[in-house]
C-alpha cells in the first residue's frame, strides 16, 4: 500500500504558531531593533479556549522567532486582545533609567448565568518584552454597562500630549484619554448611524496617514473589524473610515458615509498597525489574522491552526475624486525572491509553454495587463483543484475564485468567488501582484487599491501554474515570477 502524502498547510513565509490555536494580532510594537508580534493564543488546544498572549519577534518582519507565552489568564480572566506602547518618558512610573514596554489588554472573565465581564488592564516589561509584570491595580478601565468592551488600541497623541485609547464597545467605539496609562477619562464615542453593523465591532485602530505622500495634507484612518454573523455570508471582515481627530473626537469625512472594506477576500481580520515605527522609516505597518470566524475553528490543519497575512504598508492616495486606503506588501518581502521567469509582451500560449515544467508552492507573480482584457492565472493547480485569480474586464473588477481550490468541505460557505471593483485605474494598463503560499492567496491590484486575501487548502500535488485570458493570443505586457522562501 502506498503512503498517503499529506499537503503542508504551514506557510513558507507567513507567520503561524509552532503549535495549537492562534487568532488576532496583539501588541504590535517596534522597540530596540525588534518588531514584536503578540497574538491571541490557546496553547492547550486547536480551537479558541483559555486565551493567552503568544509572542514572536523579528528583525525584518519576515523571519519570526516565537518566544514563550507573554501573558496568561489569572483571577481577573483570560487575556483578550489589546495593544502595546513604548513609555518613552516613564509616564506610568514603571520604569527608571530607560524606556520600557506597556501592554494594554482586555481581561475577559466568564461568569455563569451572566454576560462575560470585560475590563482593560496593564502589564509592563523592563527586558524588551521577554518577561511581563501585571499591574497590581488592574483593571484600569471598566464599563459594566457594556457587554462587549474590549480590544484597546492605545497611542500617544503628540498634539495634545496625552495617551489615547480607542476600544470596542458593542456596536460603537469609545475614546478615552490619559496622562499615565493608568487613570483614564471618557472622551467621546463613535459609530452610531455610520458604517457596517453586520456584527459586533472589534479590534479598532486609529492613526494619521499622509495623503499622496504630502508632508502637510493628512487624514486620520479608523479601522473597525466586524464579527461574523450567520446572517451574512461574508463572515468577519474589517471596514475603514477616514476623517479628522483632535485628541477628543473622531469626525468622519463624507466618503466614510459609504461602507468601505480594507479587503474584499474572506481572510483578513482583526488587523492593526505597529506602534513606535521610527520617524526615519515613516511607514504605517499593518498585519491581520488570515482567517474568518465563520469557519476558523474547523479549517483542515495538523498541529497548529491560524496564520497572519504578510505585513503590509498602508497609505492614502487620491484616485479620481476619492481618497482611498492603499495596501502593499512590505518591501522586506523582496529579500526572499528567487527569480523564476521574466517575460515582456508575451502571449498566453508563450507564457504557458514556459510554465509547463514548473512546480511552484510559494511564490510571487507581478503582471501588467492591457486594459479591457480579462486575464489572470490558475494557481496551485493539480489533478482536481486550482484557484483562479485575475481581472474581469467586463465587470471592471479583480477576483479570486476558490470554488475548486481543494478541500472546501469543512464549511458550506468557504467555497466562493470574491471580487473588488477597480477605482481610478490608469489609462492603459493594470498591474497585478499575487502572493501565493501553501494555503493562501493575497492579491494586490491597481497599485494596492484592490486587495483580496483568501485561504485555500489544495492537494499535495497542486504545484501547477498557468495563465488564462479571453484567448491564447492575449498579451501580458510584463510578467515576473519569483519563488519565495525564507
Amino acid at each position: 500500500m502506498s503512503a498517503i502524502i499529506k499537503p503542508n498547510y504551514r506557510g513558507a513565509y507567513h507567520f503561524s504558531p509552532q503549535g495549537n490555536w492562534m487568532n488576532d494580532p496583539n501588541g504590535l510594537v517596534y522597540f530596540e531593533g525588534e518588531y514584536h508580534l503578540f497574538f491571541q493564543h490557546h496553547p492547550g488546544g486547536m480551537t479558541m479556549g483559555q486565551m493567552h498572549w503568544g509572542h514572536a519577534v523579528s528583525k525584518d518582519l519576515i523571519a519570526w522567532e516565537e518566544l514563550p507565552v507573554a501573558l496568561a489568564p489569572d483571577e481577573l480572566g483570560m487575556i483578550f486582545s489589546g495593544s502595546a506602547v513604548v513609555d518613552l518618558h516613564n509616564t506610568t512610573g514603571f520604569f527608571e533609567d530607560k524606556p520600557g514596554l506597556v501592554a494594554i489588554f482586555t481581561h475577559h472573565l466568564d461568569r455563569p448565568g451572566q454576560p462575560a465581564l470585560e475590563r482593560q488592564s496593564l502589564a509592563y516589561s523592563r527586558d524588551n518584552g521577554r518577561t511581563w509584570i501585571k499591574y497590581a491595580g488592574n483593571p484600569v478601565l471598566e464599563n459594566e454597562a457594556a457587554i462587549d468592551f474590549r480590544d484597546p488600541k492605545v497611542f500617544w497623541h503628540k498634539d495634545t500630549a496625552q495617551w489615547v485609547m480607542i476600544v470596542a464597545c458593542g456596536q460603537t467605539v469609545n475614546l478615552y484619554r490619559s496622562l499615565d496609562l493608568i487613570h483614564w477619562s471618557f472622551a467621546s464615542t463613535f459609530g452610531a448611524g455610520i458604517g457596517s453593523h453586520d456584527g459586533v465591532w472589534e479590534c479598532p485602530d486609529l492613526f494619521p496617514l499622509a495623503i499622496d505622500g504630502s508632508t502637510e495634507a493628512k487624514k486620520w484612518v479608523m479601522l473597525v473589524s466586524i464579527g461574523a454573523d450567520p446572517l451574512h455570508a461574508e463572515g468577519s471582515r474589517t471596514q475603514y473610515f477616514t476623517g479628522g481627530f483632535d485628541g477628543v473626537a473622531f469626525t468622519p469625512d463624507e466618503a466614510s458615509r459609504t461602507v468601505r472594506w480594507i479587503d474584499y477576500g474572506r481572510d483578513n481580520y482583526a488587523g492593526v498597525s505597529w506602534a513606535n515605527i521610527p520617524e526615519a522609516d515613516g511607514r504605517r505597518l499593518f498585519i491581520g489574522w488570515m482567517s474568518n470566524w465563520m469557519y476558523a475553528q474547523c479549517t483542515p490543519s495538523e498541529g497548529f491552526r491560524g496564520a497572519m497575512t504578510v505585513p503590509r504598508e498602508l497609505s492614502l492616495e487620491t484616485r479620481g475624486e476619492e481618497t482611498l486606503l492603499i495596501q502593499q506588501p512590505v518591501r522586506e518581502l523582496q529579500a526572499l525572491r528567487v527569480p523564476v521567469l521574466s517575460l515582456r509582451n508575451a502571449a498566453v500560449r508563450e507564457i504557458n509553454a514556459a510554465l509547463a515544467s514548473l512546480w511552484l508552492e510559494a511564490y510571487e507573480i507581478n503582471a501588467t495587463i492591457v486594459l479591457g482584457v480579462s486575464a489572470g492565472f490558475l494557481l496551485r493547480s493539480g489533478a482536481e483543484c486550482w484557484t483562479e485569480a485575475g481581472v474581469d474586464a467586463a465587470a471592471d473588477e479583480l477576483y479570486v475564485d476558490r470554488c475548486s481550490s481543494g478541500d472546501t468541505s469543512f464549511h458550506a460557505r468557504f467555497s466562493g468567488r470574491h471580487a473588488v471593483k477597480l477605482k481610478g485605474v490608469p489609462a492603459k494598463a493594470l498591474d497585478l501582484q499575487l502572493l501565493v503560499d501553501r494555503n493562501s492567496v493575497e492579491l494586490f491590484g491597481n497599485g494596492g487599491q484592490a486587495v483580496i486575501t483568501d485561504l485555500i487548502f489544495p492537494g499535495h500535488d497542486s504545484g501547477g501554474l498557468s495563465a488564462c485570458a479571453d484567448n491564447e493570443d492575449a498579451v501580458f505586457l510584463s510578467l515576473d515570477i519569483y519563488r519565495l522562501h525564507e
